[in-house]
């Protein structure tokens, strides 16, 4: 059974972490929830909750096949996290996978670990992708090496079977 870990802090965006969240869990994978604290509950802009499993201080990425960072308001607050950086640094010399939609490609910029990756993102931050070195497009899911990424909540139907795609491997 694979392990796959997802993201959360405060303001994520609800359907970008339980949507891929609950179609993993019916492929047979197993999610951990990693937040700042471990045991928190979080609130997604719309107000759902989201319990975390584990601290990002106790992930070990040696026992992850991927990493799926939700949009939202959260990606502020985690770039900002030396460890989550850490993570996904960690995450990209591995090849693992790399999952992220909407405003979640913020995570992996503060990493540095996008030049020359063709990717996409809410339209937002198409610029900052860009000034990263990554190549935006336009498109409902971009897959690029161990990246998979989207624009926004819409897109779900397009990054989850991305995702489940690349896991099958």
């Amino acid at each position: 059974m694979k392990k796959i870990l997802i993201f959360v802090d405060q303001e994520y965006e609800d359907l970008e972490l339980h949507y891929p969240k609950y179609r993993l869990i019916e492929a047979g994978m197993q999610v951990t929830i990693a937040g700042p604290k471990a045991q928190e509950t979080y609130k997604g802009k719309k107000g759902y909750p989201c319990l975390s499993d584990i601290s990002f201080d106790d992930v070990k990425e040696s026992e992850y096949a991927a990493v799926i960072i939700p949009g939202g308001y959260a990606p502020d607050k985690l770039r900002m996290i030396p460890k989550v950086l850490e993570i996904i640094r960690n995450f990209h010399k591995k090849q693992k996978l790399i999952a992220f939609i909407c405003h979640a490609g913020w995570v992996p910029i503060s990493a540095g670990v996008l030049k020359g990756i063709k990717c996409t993102s809410y339209r937002a931050i198409k610029d900052d992708l860009v000034n990263a070195g990554a190549k935006w497009v336009d498109k409902a899911v971009v897959k690029d090496k161990h990246f998979i990424s989207s624009r926004h909540p819409n897109d779900l139907p397009f990054f989850c079977p991305a995702i489940l795609h690349y896991l099958a491997k």
